[in-house]
């Protein structure tokens, strides 16, 4: 039986600048649970994935902000460098 594809990876942005990559299999209940971020929308950047799917194409958004951003992270991505 095949892998559910049921994870998205979003990103959360304030104003044009992404300040936070991450993944959820319900983007709408995750959105409010950020509390601790300062951002003004959030955007879903993928189709269905599976989780595995989704964790990589999280570390391969955060390493191509990294390198466009000399070598920094979105802001709220400070855990999560590559």
């Amino acid at each position: 039986m095949p892998e559910a594809r049921d994870c998205w990876l979003y990103a959360l942005k304030d104003g044009p600048k992404i300040v936070y990559y991450g993944i959820s299999c319900d983007p709408e209940r995750r959105e409010p649970q950020h509390t601790d971020k300062k951002f003004t929308h959030k955007r879903v950047v993928s189709v269905g994935l599976t989780r595995a799917s989704a964790l990589r194409r999280e570390r391969e958004e955060i390493q191509r902000y990294q390198q466009q951003h000399g070598g920094r992270p979105p802001k709220y991505n400070k855990s999560k460098t590559y």
